[in-house]
């Protein structure tokens, strides 16, 4: 069984759930760092995260997790240039044991994004 997590401080597009539950997992679509307006938070690297972790933790909190929860990220850059900085702001989101991650590289994001996460989280 599945169900739909809804909150109105994060916006994502029509056709696509900010989260779904199911079986003991939220899974967290896509988040890149845009305000709940749609605007694209520029700045560095840290300050991107910063938004999209806002993006992720209110799905989380909303399906009644934290960060804590998390056992698995995948991270979308348009450039692997700024995984260097991206892997010093990590640790400040995330505990030992860090949840498994991979990082991909693709052409383009949306919103004209350069950083998306997705996260899958245990249900407490």
């Amino acid at each position: 069984m599945k169900q739909q997590v809804v909150t109105s401080n994060t916006k994502s597009a029509h056709i696509l759930s900010q989260g779904i539950t199911s079986n003991g997992f939220i899974f967290v679509s896509g988040q890149v760092h845009a305000k709940p307006d749609l605007t694209l938070v520029e700045g560095s690297t840290k300050e991107k995260i910063d938004q999209i972790m806002v993006n992720i933790k209110d799905v989380l909190e909303t399906a009644g997790a934290t960060l804590n929860d998390v056992v698995k990220v995948v991270i979308y850059v348009t450039d692997m240039s700024i995984m260097p900085e991206l892997n010093e702001v990590y640790p400040a989101y995330f505990t030992e044991p860090y949840p498994v991650r991979e990082a991909i590289c693709v052409q383009a994001l949306p919103l004209g994004a350069n950083i998306e996460l997705s996260v899958i989280a245990a249900q407490p």
